[in-house]
């Protein structure tokens, strides 16, 4: 994977377009690589237009300078049941009342809320990280 972020971050520094390079964390032989390649962007290199977004968990293989010189943003999911089903509620597609009635099925609400409760569940227990559901 390596060469191939190498060749979509060289056209995209030409053309002026956006490259996403995601789970950046599981690259860990190939941040040095990536710290070598950031160091080179400089106006004149770059189009203006051109931005390089990577996604990763924390990890201790990502390099330093490129945190440094980069704009950060995290996101992460609301503390409470009850705002966790909001934020859902409030997102798309849910929020679209032509989602809602595409189906007519009397089941068909029900079903989404069952999955928003248990998706806000999970989101809930991710804090307690190994416990999970196991300890009561």
């Amino acid at each position: 994977q390596g060469p191939k972020a190498e060749n979509a971050i060289a056209s995209s520094r030409g053309d002026g377009t956006w490259v996403v390079l995601q789970n950046c964390h599981l690259a860990a032989s190939w941040m040095a690589k990536l710290e070598q390649i950031c160091e080179t962007f400089t106006l004149e290199t770059c189009e203006p237009m051109y931005r390089l977004w990577l996604t990763s968990y924390p990890s201790d293989h990502f390099p330093v300078t490129v945190l440094q010189n980069a704009v950060k943003m995290t996101n992460e999911p609301p503390a409470g049941l009850r705002t966790n089903l909001l934020r859902l509620y409030n997102s798309e597609p849910i929020v679209d009342k032509s989602f809602l009635s595409a189906c007519t099925h009397f089941a068909w609400l029900r079903l989404l809320y069952g999955l928003c409760f248990f998706h806000a569940q999970v989101q809930e227990r991710l804090k307690f990280g190994a416990l999970g559901f196991n300890v009561p």
